[in-house]
C-alpha cells in the first residue's frame, strides 16, 4: 500500500539578509495510512518548518528550494494557491498550531469558527455545519452548548480541543499538531492527549505530532522521527528507537528526559547549542557536540543505513 504521505528529499531555506537560513535540508519520511509519527528534537532544528513546508503556509521569505511532497499520489509542491485551498488545504491536511490560547478569534463564537471552515470548503447548508460542528465539539469530549461560547468563556484544555475540533471539521485524512498542549498544566495536557488518540481510533485519522516532549510520542505515535540542524538524524518505531537509540543525538535526548519508573539518577545534558543554520558545519552537523565524534564526522556527511525493519540512522559510528 503506498504510503498516505512521502517526504523526499525536501529542502525548505528561509531567505535573510544574511544569506539562506536552512531549515529543512534534504529531509525525507513517509506517514502511512492510520500512522501516528512523532517529529522530535531540540527548538529551532526545523521541526515545524517541515510542517509549514507541507502545508505549504511558508512565511514570505520561505520557499522550497527542492524536493518532493507527495500527498496520496500528488505531488503538492508543483500546486497552485488555488488548488492547495481548495483540493488540499482542511479537507486532506489540516494543522493544529501552536498556542490554542491564540489561534481562535476572540470575538467569534466557537460555532462561527468552526462552521466557517466548512462553508467555506465544502457545499452544505448553515444549519448542516452547525449540525456537524456540534457533533465536532461532542466528540472531542465538550458539552454541544459550549459551541455558542466566546473563547474568553473557556479555558485553556477548552481551547485546545476547539482547536482539535476545526482541525477535523473537513474530514481530513491528515492531521499535523504542532506542540498541541503548549502552556497546558500536566492533567490537561493528559487529557488532550487521550482525546487525540481517542479520536485516531475513532476516525480512521493519520497523525503528525510537532513536539520536543518524548513522553508525548511514546503516549500517542507509532513511528519517530528525530530531526536535528534541519535534517532527520534517525528514524524508526518508537518501540526500537527507545529501547534501542542508535544515533548519538537520540541518546542524549533520551538521557536528558526523567523516568517516573526507573532509579533515580541525575539528569545528562547536551552541551552547546544547535548550530547556526546559516553557515551549518561540514560533515555530521551534531559532530561539534558528540561525545563520540571522529575525524570522519569533521567532513563526511554521514548517510541513512538501515539498522532494523523501518530503523535507519545516520551515523559514521553505525
Amino acid at each position: 500500500m503506498e504510503p498516505l504521505l512521502k517526504v523526499e528529499n525536501l529542502k525548505m531555506y528561509y531567505k535573510t539578509v544574511r544569506g539562506y537560513v536552512k531549515a529543512v535540508d534534504d529531509v525525507s519520511f513517509k506517514v502511512d495510512v492510520k500512522e501516528s509519527l512523532g517529529l522530535a528534537g531540540e527548538s529551532g532544528c526545523g521541526k515545524t518548518s517541515v510542517a509549514l513546508a507541507i502545508t505549504r503556509l511558508l512565511p514570505y521569505n520561505g520557499k522550497i528550494i527542492d524536493g518532493s511532497i507527495i500527498l496520496d499520489g500528488e505531488n503538492i509542491v508543483n500546486m497552485s494557491k488555488e488548488e492547495l485551498r481548495k483540493n488540499v488545504r482542511w479537507k486532506r491536511v489540516s494543522m493544529i498550531f501552536q498556542g490554542a490560547m491564540n489561534a481562535l478569534h476572540p470575538t467569534y463564537t466557537v460555532a462561527h469558527q468552526i462552521t466557517e471552515a466548512i462553508l467555506a470548503h465544502e457545499d452544505v447548508s448553515k444549519e448542516e455545519a452547525l449540525e456537524r460542528a456540534s457533533k465536532l465539539i461532542e466528540l472531542v469530549g465538550m458539552k454541544a452548548s459550549r459551541i455558542n461560547r466566546y473563547p474568553h468563556e473557556l479555558s485553556g484544555g477548552m481551547k485546545q480541543r476547539v482547536v482539535t475540533a476545526m482541525a477535523l471539521a473537513c474530514n481530513p485524512d491528515l492531521v499535523i499538531a504542532d506542540e498541541p498542549t503548549t502552556a497546558l498544566d500536566v492533567i490537561v495536557q493528559a487529557q488532550v492527549l487521550g482525546v487525540m488518540k481517542d479520536l485516531q481510533s475513532k476516525l480512521d485519522l493519520s497523525w503528525m505530532l510537532i513536539t520536543h516532549d518524548l513522553s508525548m510520542i511514546t503516549e500517542t505515535c507509532s513511528t519517530v522521527a528525530i530531526m536535528y540542524a534541519g535534517k532527520i538524524v534517525e528514524y524508526g518505531s518508537v518501540i526500537d528507537m527507545f529501547k534501542e537509540p542508535l544515533h548519538p543525538y537520540t541518546q542524549k535526548l533520551l538521557t536528558a528526559f526523567p523516568s517516573v519508573i526507573g532509579p533515580k539518577m541525575e539528569l545528562s545534558s547536551i552541551h552547546g547549542f544547535p548550530p547556526d543554520l546559516l553557515k551549518p558545519p561540514p560533515g555530521c552537523r551534531f559532530h561539534p557536540r558528540c561525545p563520540y565524534a571522529m575525524e570522519i564526522c569533521k567532513t563526511k556527511e554521514p548517510v541513512f543505513v538501515e539498522k532494523g525493519r523501518r530503523h535507519y540512522v545516520a551515523c559514521h559510528l553505525q
